[in-house]
């Protein structure tokens, strides 16, 4: 550890990989590209780097196969919630290379839902209104559990009801959810909160759910890149102390239907 922590310093601080999932949308690219310049624009020391895991390139694996050997590394995750894309994709990129280190992905973090109660107020969204949290959906049980803490989040925030609506691999689906407020309170407002990143085919298909308002996705908002930079903090002290976040069990409740657990550390490339 001492060594880890000499070494540090001698290379400098870590390179950060800022690691998107990657989409066609022309918009949604210069979202994140944003978020990257915002990141260095904080943190001007810091070599940050472009990676993806679908879609676009350059590959995630690229990019770590072509780091300098010995330079300590951190791979952010510019994702919403664990899952797959967080505990195979970036786990095993991690894992391919020494000195590298995967940090936690941006949710859940109680700066997320002041950004949705933010867009919510821009789209006209009353405080009293049924809202939908919208998220793309992962079928990992923690993913929805981290989307389940940013709901508590927004609803404190809120005096209407809020609920959650994923838009694939989990129930209730977004027009399922619209479905059961029309129910219960048919003429009441349901709003879908645009828990996206960005605008692409998630948030094109919130439209087709019969809400009456859909908000706009996170960004831009500065929150993200201030997030971003907490999680490679967090995954740098880690690297300097030579600790794994994993000193005791993990209490989530969702920790006994899966796997791998992140949050406890104990998550292992499969």
């Amino acid at each position: 550890m001492a060594g880890m922590t000499s070494h540090l310093t001698d290379v400098g601080a870590p390179v950060l990989i800022a690691c998107a999932h990657g989409t066609d949308n022309a918009q949604g690219r210069r979202e994140i590209n944003a978020v990257r310049a915002e990141i260095s624009a904080l943190r001007p020391e810091l070599d940050v780097l472009e990676a993806y895991v679908d879609v676009q390139d350059p590959d995630l694996v690229d990019v770590v196969a072509a780091l300098p050997p010995n330079r300590p590394t951190v791979i952010v995750p510019l994702l919403l919630s664990v899952g797959y894309h967080v505990k195979v994709d970036i786990a095993r990129a991690a894992a391919s290379r020494p000195g590298t280190l995967s940090a936690l992905p941006l949710g859940p973090d109680p700066r997320l839902a002041r950004v949705l109660q933010q867009r919510l107020v821009e789209a006209g969204v009353a405080e009293g209104d049924d809202v939908v949290l919208s998220a793309a959906g992962s079928s990992d049980a923690c993913a929805a559990e981290d989307v389940a803490e940013v709901q508590a989040s927004l609803a404190e925030l809120r005096t209407g009801p809020v609920r959650p609506g994923f838009g694939a691999k989990a129930s209730p689906s977004v027009p399922d959810a619209v479905a059961a407020f029309r129910e219960g309170t048919p003429s009441s407002p349901v709003a879908l909160a645009s828990y996206l990143l960005a605008p692409g085919f998630f948030h094109d298909q919130l439209a087709k759910a019969g809400a009456d308002v859909v908000s706009a996705p996170l960004l831009p908002s500065p929150a993200i890149a201030e997030i971003a930079l907490s999680r490679y903090d967090d995954a740098v002290a880690r690297l300097l102390s030579g600790s794994r976040p994993d000193a005791g069990p993990c209490l989530r409740p969702c920790r006994a239907r899966v796997a791998t657990c992140v949050r406890s550390g104990l998550a292992q490339p499969v």
